[in-house]
């Protein structure tokens, strides 16, 4: 299977650099992977194409604002990107972090009080470090909102809202799940008024999901990792849904991912569901949860884009691209969705 075959052209022009002025006033293009059809529509609507009995997962997991500016002992400034989090310890004194300009080992870095010392550096420019403060404390009070290196610009007032989900509580990604940045709580509202069974869980989004396919041959791609917990209120409600024949709508790639990794655990009703996702879905993947997806529009050549094009079908997704295109939808992260059922 060969990446090239899964790409488009994506002007520059088309990708949204800045989120909509009100969060939920952006487009929502329907495509029925059965036939192919395409319907357009407005993402506040979301809740016309959901059933009474369908079971919605959200991904509840909160960006942490994890840009940190530092210094060197010359005073010469230096970014470091904390890396999202795994497993569930609370102590942040130590992380992984990317960095940007030249760093080397036992160098001290300094941000407010905080003196920051390099163990080692890694590959894909990447160290472990380890603070006087916790990382995160830190960040919160000093660092920035790591928006998608596509965006080429810096936190703006308003990102640090609108790069975050209305129901974000567990803190620990550095890349939101974009696909529900656009949920209000007057849509949450109309969907559970209409039957629907609201469900959540965590997965930490890392900044793999950003990373390219490296190889030609998609078969050799090897995917990042990313925390995950399933509640167990959340997989019993999808066992008995998939059981009794109602369907399963994943909000988003992170949810797909983490539904789909964990799937025998899901369908054997398993407690206490956690770990590391690394799957990677690609074109001929038999999906074993998920009934429908709401979702962005991907970069060419992504891990994402591929999921999109198993779950959808490459001719349907490649054509549904194409009608957003000359229709004016925005992509990528603060861009329009699709809902593909």
């Amino acid at each position: 299977m060969q990446l090239s075959e899964y790409t488009y052209d994506l002007p520059d022009a088309a990708i949204a650099i800045h989120p909509p002025k009100l969060r939920g006033e952006t487009k929502l293009l329907v495509l029925d992977k059965k036939n192919g059809s395409i319907q357009d529509s407005y993402y506040r609507e979301l809740d016309h194409f959901l059933h009474a009995g369908d079971v919605l997962v959200m991904n509840n997991t909160k960006v942490i604002p994890a840009r940190l500016l530092v210094k060197n002992d010359a005073g010469a400034e230096r970014e470091l990107l904390l890396l999202e989090k795994h497993g569930t310890s609370q102590d942040h004194h130590a992380s992984l972090v990317m960095y940007r300009k030249k760093i080397h080992p036992q160098q001290k870095l300094y941000a407010d009080k905080a003196v920051i010392t390099v163990d080692e550096l890694l590959s894909n420019g990447t160290a472990r470090v380890h603070s006087s403060t916790d990382l995160w404390e830190l960040a919160e009070a000093i660092g920035s909102v790591p928006l998608p290196p596509y965006m080429h610009r810096a936190e703006e007032p308003g990102d640090r809202e609108r790069y975050q989900t209305i129901f974000a509580k567990e803190k620990g990604s550095v890349a939101a799940p974009t696909a529900s940045l656009n949920m209000t709580p007057k849509l949450l509202q109309k969907i559970a008024n209409k039957g629907v069974e609201i469900r959540e869980l965590t997965l930490h989004v890392g900044l793999g999901t950003f990373m390219p396919i490296r190889v030609e041959d998609v078969t050799k791609h090897t995917m990042h990792q990313e925390y995950f917990e399933i509640p167990h209120s959340t997989a019993k409600s999808i066992r008995k849904a998939k059981e009794e024949g109602r369907r399963v709508i994943a909000v988003g790639t992170t949810v797909t991912r983490t539904l789909e990794f964990a799937s025998p655990h899901i369908l054997n009703d398993a407690k206490n569901i956690s770990g590391e996702a690394d799957i990677f879905i690609y074109p001929g993947y038999t999906f074993k949860i998920i009934d429908g997806l709401l979702t962005n529009f991907h970069a060419p050549e992504s891990t994402v884009l591929m999921m999109a094009a198993a779950f959808a079908g490459w001719g349907n997704l490649k054509h549904a691209y194409d009608h957003a295109l000359v229709s004016n939808y925005t992509f990528l992260s603060y861009g329009d969705s699709m809902l593909i059922q």
